[in-house]
């Protein structure tokens, strides 16, 4: 993404000026798919690797790697010779002067030494800048663990468009003592968060997370799967990978208050099997009309029957144009029961809340700015982010696109809303579809706030939210499939963790732009039980079990397979299938404890994890069965075909038998 001939490095450093003490070489800044790497080299690329000094992974510090000539032959085969190889096997490099001893030195004709270095972006710590107007301009780095690179000069040209193109991966900010120095901004809350989810320094995988999660490409933002995958390597130059088993265990270890159940006393299991009987066939209906809607509405604008509303859109989702409208209701910005003159006094009072609470950040001058870091940071974050939430999107593609401003404008009233959490990347995301659909500022801000409200958990930085939730959804999937979770385990995946990204922004980055819109609503409507979304998790791991079985995929293969479902899934299916599952377990007569808690039903059997204390006439669900009885409007299977109204109710039933 950045190349440059003509830098320089002195290496005398000016203390030799009788000698020739300049060392041509070419600057690049490399981007991969989890990496932004900046590498110097000289003009003679051949390199001698007994000079390189390496920031290993299971260090913070820089020791010097050397070799016995017995060592270069037997590793001079293996060692690949691309960039990937060394990223892989290194984080930062550096050249030094090796002092001669016994004349096997390595040097130039000139008798100067070679120097180069490599390093990611993750390290750098500052970056030093010449005066200005003092000759040409030169750069130093220095890394996190305090190392500084040799200076950088820049014969032709200047720095400024590496600073800008630097600017682009990290935020940069001029040092308050310094005005010569910038310095990295850190990110926090969830870079943090995942510094308290994932701590593992020894191999790396901190270095990835903490860096922007966030990358240009839809596809690979918070693939934390990615991270570990690319992360857990043997930092050697035969690109190793660690044991699968090894790779579990330190996940395991790592993820504070992570319990799953993997290994019990043999033959005991924490849920036992049950027989959940056959998954009932599901259809799905038309959606939700404007003139259906306005026939459910009184002469005051009330909503007449809001749980024919709910499930109607829970089973068909709603048109285009109602969703504007809907969604206020959906996300409680509007209460169901309001009248039409109820909701314009609403209106009208958040909207000068709103704008009091933009005025704040507006109002702040460059001078308190400089002195209130945080507000620097969710700046900084907010920017960045922004220019890369959905852009391929009409709404927001292009320069200086309005919808870019009120994204920025949104999510920076949101941070004087809730400065405790203030701005998260993936927040971004989550925003993106609400203003598409409100195309309005306030409405927008305020449904954000609604969807905030239950996401809240997920961008703490303890991230207790994302814990329970792994925690429930191998619950769930192993009362479905005992027999899919034991071959999870096998293969040393049975921490669910390749779910992560499905959870933090529910499946925003899973489904194309118009089928989140349809999935969001639906899970809106709370129905059919609590954490629809699980039962959504399981239908999509259900649905790949028998590919990710038959053909013995290890560790490595589902991790790629789960990634490589991204835009490729059915959201009809996987929502009739997600409800198939919910009433296979709401008809359960036996339903273990843990699992009536996660969806909410409260069952009078008794289980062996459970004692209610109830009646064992029959089980009472109080869940809302009344989304199975009839509703009146056509339906549609999810391959077409129309069902009547009535067919649907009785293939629909949860009467027990």
């Amino acid at each position: 993404v950045y190349e440059q001939d003509g830098v320089f490095i002195h290496s005398s450093c000016g203390k030799n000026d009788d000698q020739d003490s300049l060392i041509a070489g070419i600057l690049r800044v490399i981007e991969k798919e989890n990496e932004v790497v900046v590498d110097w080299r000289p003009l003679d690329e051949t390199l001698d690797t007994s000079n390189i000094l390496c920031a290993g992974k299971d260090s913070s510090s820089v020791v010097e790697w050397t070799q016995t000539p017995k060592e270069k032959c037997s590793r001079g085969a293996d060692r690949p010779s691309s960039y990937e190889a060394e990223w892989d096997m290194v984080t930062t490099v550096s050249f030094k002067k090796k002092p001669h001893s016994n004349g096997d030195a390595t040097t130039h004709a000139n008798g100067e030494s070679k120097w180069s270095f490599l390093f990611s972006l993750t390290d750098l710590k500052s970056i030093k800048q010449n005066k200005k107007g003092m000759g040409w301009s030169y750069l130093v780095f220095c890394l996190k663990d305090d190392v500084k690179l040799p200076a950088l000069h820049f014969h032709r040209g200047d720095s400024k468009l590496l600073i800008k193109c630097l600017e682009k991966h990290v935020a940069l900010d001029e040092s308050p003592d310094h005005e010569r120095v910038l310095l990295v901004k850190t990110q926090k809350s969830l870079s943090q968060s995942f510094e308290n989810l994932l701590d593992e320094p020894s191999y790396g995988l901190l270095q990835k997370l903490k860096r922007d999660p966030y990358t240009v490409t839809m596809g690979r933002f918070s693939k934390v799967t990615n991270y570990i995958f690319d992360s857990f390597r043997l930092s050697d130059p035969s690109n190793q990978r660690r044991p699968p088993s090894e790779m579990a265990d330190l996940i395991h270890d790592t993820i504070p208050g992570l319990k799953i159940n993997q290994q019990e006393e043999p033959g005991f299991e924490v849920i036992t099997r049950i027989d959940l009987g056959k998954q009932p066939e599901v259809s799905r209906r038309e959606p939700v009309s404007a003139e259906e809607w306005a026939k459910n509405m009184d002469s005051e604008g009330r909503i007449i029957d809001v749980d024919y509303i709910k499930r109607s859109i829970f089973k068909g989702g709603l048109c285009h144009t109602l969703r504007k409208e809907a969604w206020k209701f959906l996300l409680g910005y509007f209460p169901w029961n309001s009248s039409k003159e109820e909701r314009a006094n609403l209106q009208k009072r958040k909207t000068d809340e709103y704008f009091r609470m933009k005025l704040q950040w507006k109002s702040v001058s460059e001078e308190q700015e400089k002195r209130n870091s945080r507000l620097r940071d969710y700046r900084s974050l907010i920017e960045k982010d922004v220019n890369r939430t959905d852009r391929t999107n009409k709404f927001y593609e292009g320069e200086d696109n309005p919808g870019l401003i009120l994204l920025h404008d949104i999510l920076m009233t949101y941070c004087m809303y809730d400065f405790d959490l203030g701005y998260v990347q993936g927040m971004s995301d989550l925003l993106s579809p609400v203003l598409y659909v409100m195309e309005n500022e306030v409405d927008a801000f305020w449904c954000f706030v609604s969807y905030m409200d239950q996401m809240h958990q997920n961008f703490e930085e303890q991230m207790q939210g994302m814990k329970t939730q792994l925690i429930q959804l191998s619950t769930l999937l192993r009362l479905l499939d005992s027999g899919f979770c034991s071959y999870l385990e096998s293969q040393d995946s049975g921490y669910l963790y390749f779910c992560f990204r499905w959870l933090l922004i529910r499946f925003k980055r899973e489904f194309s732009f118009q089928d989140i819109l349809r999935l969001w609503e639906v899970m809106w409507t709370e129905l059919p039980c609590q954490n629809f979304h699980l039962l959504l998790c399981c239908a999509i791991l259900e649905s790949e079990k028998q590919q990710i079985m038959d053909k013995h995929y290890d560790f490595n293969d589902i991790l790629k397979h789960i990634n490589e479902l991204s835009m490729k899934i059915d959201v009809e299916y996987i929502l009739c299938k997600a409800e198939a599952i919910s009433m296979q377990m709401m008809n359960c007569k036996e339903l273990p404890q843990a699992v009536s808690e996660i969806l909410g039903i409260e069952s009078s059997s008794v289980t062996p994890d459970s004692d209610t204390g109830e009646d064992e006439s029959g089980a009472e669900l109080s869940c809302p069965t009344s989304l199975y009885q009839s509703v009146s409007t056509p339906v549609i299977a999810a391959n077409g075909t129309q069902d009547s109204a009535q067919q649907m109710s009785e293939t629909q039933s949860l009467t027990p038998a």
